[in-house]
């Protein structure tokens, strides 16, 4: 038996035990794989971020600029159709979730909402 078991998807109780290849709950009598619930813990570490037109994004992808971009605190545009090359994907850092280097502009960080991939 192991220390560290998952909580119970349907009651969340933390008295799951194992029982073969499943886990139990004792409080609602639900069984579960443990295999499943390491997979569900996996897709919720790391959530999916998908480019304008639901391409799966990944790091070291190159994808194009579909708007006119003002950069902040500059007169500099980042116009239609600029291509940026080997982007780092930031999950959790708020709207902005894309790091990257720009040509003619320099690091800056995009939406995926404004950006496809190619």
């Amino acid at each position: 038996m192991t220390d560290s078991l998952p909580l119970c998807p349907e009651c969340s109780s933390e008295h799951a035990y194992e029982m073969g290849a499943l886990l139990v709950c004792p409080m609602c009598g639900h069984e579960w794989a443990a295999a499943a619930a390491d997979e569900s813990d996996d897709a919720a570490a790391e959530p999916v971020i998908k480019d304008a037109v639901g391409n799966v994004l990944a790091d070291g992808d190159t994808v194009t600029v579909i708007k006119d971009l003002k950069v902040k605190g500059s007169s500099t545009v980042i116009k239609v159709g600029t291509k940026v090359r080997g982007i780092r994907l930031l999950p959790g850092v708020g709207d902005h979730d894309i790091d990257c280097k720009v040509d003619g502009v320099g690091p800056t960080q995009l939406k995926s909402s404004v950006v496809k991939k190619v």
